[in-house]
């Protein structure tokens, strides 16, 4: 799954202009800063700068911009922990947890996220740079970031494993010149990032001998792990009750309780009911198939007509057309609390994304604002929100049994997975699922963590959910920070 669903439009308009726009291979911008988080003043430094990527024979071919954040009233690193920040796409900046959840500077936006003037950022007084340093870094095409070399093989850059491979290169040159070597390290991935980081995973600890402490897995993605036929069919379902339950779309009865009574319900009824059901398929008896439909109509606000003119396993698209469809609108695919308008009531999925468009209207000028006029990084080469990096290579994606493999072969690695319930894109509960399945032996319990949201795909757009998803974060660097000494072992 990606941050968006990429079009012929989207590509183009990242595109850049047809005169010469250069990135420098190397550069850096160094200000100061200082911020207040859980009232006490934070001192930073924050760098905005590039740093290339070079072949395999010492030749630049690319360059990514960064943007480092290191508090200045910390004197020994090897104490500090360090968080290496990805967002998703693929093909996305880092834009959105930069200045939206973990660092110290918020855009401006009201309380459950949407747009407000005027545009621009403010101080986040729950950014985790309280507890440790952090750096948002842009790959290829994204962002500010760029190939150089007009004769490298796009395939180098695009692709599961491609991508894996030379983040891990450059982030080993990153973490040597600003010594890091030393520091707890920790990885954040929204979307598609959580496959990027669950591949680094492995391959930082397998190739550059890079122990990382904490993964951290923003609205994760299937991360290769299979779940084909009616297992996929069915683990869509909880979401479709969160995202009725908002909308007050269900039977009363469910509607009274609050969304943390009825979720388990919904889950119990997919795992244990709905995923036998459909693995029946057509030879299901005709009885029971009304009973599982009844259900399901039951637990996503649909009507049972609906739910069986599509054989008990209705797309996440057809729900966003047909939840509100009486009452003229769509809902949000990466957050279904956002309400869109479709030219016409008729049809099988909506016209457009209804929190992708809210969300680029606050963070776009946002974010140009901030590195330009901020944080004085002067370039003419546009800011890419969303950069051209198709075709992008899928397969051989083995990211969840990559992260399992380290988290295996390290002891001290911990994992903790962050969902929005309103999110349609990456569930919360598909992420559960996915949670379930990379500790197939039960031995990594103590050492996974699942924490859910009222809010969508971004879960800290919503003022509420920023101030205690950034709280878990704080509690899950301080547990999976061992005290000095403690050695990695079983």
């Amino acid at each position: 799954m990606a941050l968006i669903p990429f079009s012929v439009v989207a590509q183009e308009r990242a595109k850049e202009p047809t005169h010469e726009r250069t990135l420098p291979a190397e550069s850096a911008v160094t200000s100061t800063g200082q911020v207040t988080i859980k009232g006490k003043p934070v001192p930073y430094k924050v760098t905005a700068g590039t740093q290339p990527v070079w072949d395999k024979d010492g030749k630049v071919i690319a360059s990514l911009f960064y943007t480092y954040y290191e508090r200045t009233d910390v004197t020994d690193k090897g104490r500090r922990p360090f968080v290496i920040s990805f967002n998703g796409g693929p093909g996305s900046a880092s834009v959105w947890m930069h200045v939206a959840y973990t660092g110290p500077k918020v855009l401006n936006i009201d309380n459950e996220g949407y747009p407000v003037q005027p545009y621009g950022v403010k101080d986040n007084p729950n950014s985790i740079l309280d507890v440790a340093d952090i750096v948002y870094i842009d790959p290829v095409n994204t962002g500010f970031s760029r190939i150089l070399e007009p004769k490298t093989e796009r395939s180098v850059f695009f692709g599961v494993n491609a991508d894996i491979k030379y983040l891990a290169e450059w982030l080993d040159t990153f973490v040597s010149r600003t010594g890091r070597w030393t520091s707890p390290k920790y990885l954040i991935g929204e979307s598609y990032g959580t496959t990027r980081v669950s591949g680094l995973a492995l391959e930082l600890q397998n190739a550059h001998w890079m122990y990382l402490n904490g993964v951290i897995l923003v609205s994760p993605t299937e991360l290769g792990i299979k779940r084909d036929g009616p297992v996929n069919d069915a683990l869509s379902l909880p979401y479709f009750t969160a995202a009725a339950w908002y909308h007050k779309a269900l039977p009363a009865d469910l509607q009274q309780k609050d969304l943390d009574a009825v979720l388990p319900e919904a889950e119990k009824f997919t795992i244990e009911e709905m995923i036998p059901a459909l693995s029946h398929g057509g030879f299901l008896e005709e009885a029971r198939k009304k009973q599982i439909a009844a259900k399901i109509a039951r637990y996503s606000g649909l009507s049972e007509s609906v739910v069986l003119e599509h054989n008990l396993a209705v797309p996440t698209a057809s729900f966003w057309k047909e939840l509100l469809r009486d009452k003229g609108f769509t809902v949000g695919r990466l957050d279904s609390r956002y309400k869109g308008i479709d030219r016409k009531l008729a049809g099988d999925a909506p016209d457009y994304n209804s929190e992708l468009t809210s969300w680029l209207h606050s963070f776009t000028p946002a974010i140009n604002y901030y590195l330009r006029d901020v944080l004085k990084y002067k370039t003419d080469v546009m800011y890419n929100m969303f950069g051209p990096v198709r075709p992008w290579d899928n397969t051989d994606d083995k990211t969840g049994e990559n992260l399992r493999q380290a988290m295996a072969q390290n002891p001290y690695l911990n994992v903790m997975i962050q969902s929005g319930y309103y999110d349609g894109a990456t569930t919360y509960f598909d992420a559960k699922y996915s949670m379930w399945q990379l500790d197939p032996s039960g031995r990594f319990k103590d050492r996974l963590r699942f924490e859910g949201y009222r809010s969508g795909h971004m879960m800290y757009l919503r003022a509420e959910d920023l101030v205690t998803s950034n709280e878990h974060i704080r509690d899950f660097i301080k547990k999976s920070t061992p005290a000095p000494g403690q050695p990695a072992k079983y």
